[in-house]
C-alpha cells in the first residue's frame, strides 16, 4: 500500500511538473519582453518569430547550442572560451546565465576577471524566459 502510494504521489507530482513547465513558457513570454531591446528571435527560415534588438545574438535554437558560437555575432572572449571549454546552453544554464551573466562566467570558467557583454540580469523570471525559448524551436 506503501509502495502504491509513493508511485501515485511521483505520478501526480510529474503531472504538476509538465503543467508548471507550460505555465513557466508562458510567463516567460511576458518576461521576455524584457530581452528584446537587444535580442530577437528568428527561426533559421527566417521568420521573425519576436522582433527585437540586433545588440545581442538571435537566440532562436539557444537550448542545446554552444555558448558562443552564433555566426557573425562578436561575443566576448570569455563567452567564447565558456562554449570551447563545453558549455551548452539548456534551460538550466541559461536561466543561471540570464541571472548574473558576469558571475555566471567567473564562476563556469574559475576566472575572477571574466566579463559578460550582457549587462542585464533577470531580478525574477528568468527559468520562465529559458522555457519560453525552449518552446520556441520544434526541434525541442
Amino acid at each position: 500500500m506503501l509502495r502504491a502510494l509513493l508511485f501515485s504521489t511521483i505520478a501526480a507530482s510529474g503531472f504538476a511538473a509538465t503543467a508548471a513547465v507550460a505555465q513557466d513558457a508562458a510567463a516567460g513570454e511576458n518576461a521576455f519582453r524584457s530581452c528584446v531591446a537587444c535580442h530577437g528571435v528568428v527561426n533559421f527560415d527566417g521568420e521573425v518569430i519576436v522582433r527585437g534588438g540586433r545588440a545581442g545574438p538571435n537566440l532562436f535554437g539557444v537550448i542545446g547550442r554552444t555558448a558562443g558560437s552564433v555566426d557573425g555575432y562578436r561575443y566576448s572572449s570569455p563567452l567564447v572560451a565558456a562554449g570551447e571549454a563545453g558549455l551548452v546552453w539548456d534551460e538550466e544554464t541559461l536561466a543561471a546565465f540570464i541571472t548574473d551573466p558576469t558571475g555566471y562566467l567567473r564562476t563556469y570558467l574559475d576566472d575572477s576577471s571574466a566579463r559578460s557583454k550582457m549587462s542585464f540580469k533577470a531580478r525574477s523570471g528568468a527559468a520562465d524566459i529559458a522555457a519560453y525559448l525552449a518552446s520556441l524551436d520544434p526541434a525541442m
